[in-house]
């Protein structure tokens, strides 16, 4: 069973300690569910009352918790970056090499490290490479000419169709598919004739690509997604689009075909993104508005169409007031007509 000592646990977060450097924990859990020799966490006093009944060995508090902790407690500038990283350290496991397994299909001249894991069902095309430490579930089709970087986890019926290229410490969940053609049709008359879909993916790494999401391949060049982004359930991504660094984008997001997404950004649930813009660096886009423009750095947008936040939210609270409004606007406007009725305008 893994354990940290208080003072590892506040080196591994750069907290500061307050309680005794030996004491032993074996987990991290809730503050309702912690017991002894686990640690728990609060992210603000909203969370007090559940402070004081917790039965935790001990605590990770924001550096600026007004109250005396019942418990030891490590103190940190963000208590959720912590429970996030004390929290992989006990989960995490070594790797466990078992090979190619019987009932995986590998192709001609495919290059795979003897360290992998590739489970029976797995379909590897020609040409295949195949990093270190890379984990590979039933189910999963990878296409000739892809690439797989070292320590990669591709989980069950992930598609990956051919020349597609997944970096180091990827995480690709189950029934993703990337690399299927750009949707490009030119039209002839009443009827469409397909344009070939010749390009790639490139995903860098540290990325994570969630559950049955989509990602195009070029027309022509790369469909690039950036490292370090995170891409959640049910994403949209065409052709031709390029991702920044350190990007977060939340569930049934779509984004059209050759739009340039900056770094640090981060779009919201069900935002619709159309094609041919630039959406700057470090911006942010709030859930389900409609992008149909670039946007500059720095930016804070909601909408649809997209406005600037504070715009959006004055908006927002006229919405409601519009059945009042429409009623005031009907008695003036018959007010109005009286007015003329007996020959007096509003020159008088």
């Amino acid at each position: 069973m893994k354990e940290l000592t208080l003072k590892e646990i506040s080196e591994l977060v750069d907290g500061r300690l307050a309680g005794p450097e030996d004491l032993k924990i074996r987990a991290i859990a809730p503050l309702d569910q912690a017991g002894p020799g686990e640690i728990s966490f609060a992210v603000g006093t909203r969370l007090k009352d559940k402070v004081l009944e917790t039965r935790a060995s001990a605590l990770i508090l924001p550096q600026n918790w007004s109250m005396e902790s019942p418990v030891p407690s490590v103190f940190v500038k963000d208590p959720y970056l912590a429970f996030a990283k004390v929290l992989n350290f006990f989960i995490s496991k070594p790797f466990l090499a078992k090979g190619v397994m019987e009932g995986a299909r590998i192709g001609q001249d495919a290059s795979i490290e003897k360290e992998v894991t590739i489970y029976p069902g797995a379909y590897i095309g020609d040409r295949v490479k195949i990093g270190k430490r890379v984990t590979i579930y039933p189910g999963v089709f990878i296409g000739d000419d892809c690439e797989i970087g070292d320590d990669s986890t591709i989980y069950a019926n992930v598609t990956l169709y051919s020349k597609t290229v997944i970096g180091r410490r990827c995480i690709i969940h189950a029934g993703a598919v990337i690399g299927s053609d750009g949707f490009g049709f030119a039209q002839d008359g009443l009827s469409f004739v397909k344009i070939p879909q010749v390009g790639r993916v490139v995903i860098e790494d540290d990325c994570e690509i969630g559950a049955n999401t989509t990602i195009d391949r070029a027309t022509f060049g790369e469909t690039r997604i950036s490292k370090g982004t995170k891409i959640d359930n049910l994403v949209q991504i065409a052709h031709n689009c390029n991702i920044g660094e350190n990007t977060i984008i939340v569930s049934q997001v779509g984004i059209a075909g050759s739009t340039s997404i900056g770094k640090n950004c981060m779009l919201g649930g069900q935002v619709g993104v159309v094609g041919h813009i630039k959406i700057g660096d470090r911006v942010k886009i709030g859930a389900q508005s409609g992008v149909a423009q670039s946007i500059p750095d720095d930016s804070i947008v909601s909408g649809s169409p997209a406005v600037p936040h504070r715009v959006w939210l004055k908006v927002s609270s006229l919405v409601k007031r519009l059945p009042e409004l429409f009623k005031e606007v009907s008695s003036l406007k018959k007010a109005v007509r009286e007015l003329k009725k007996e020959g007096i305008d509003g020159s008088q």
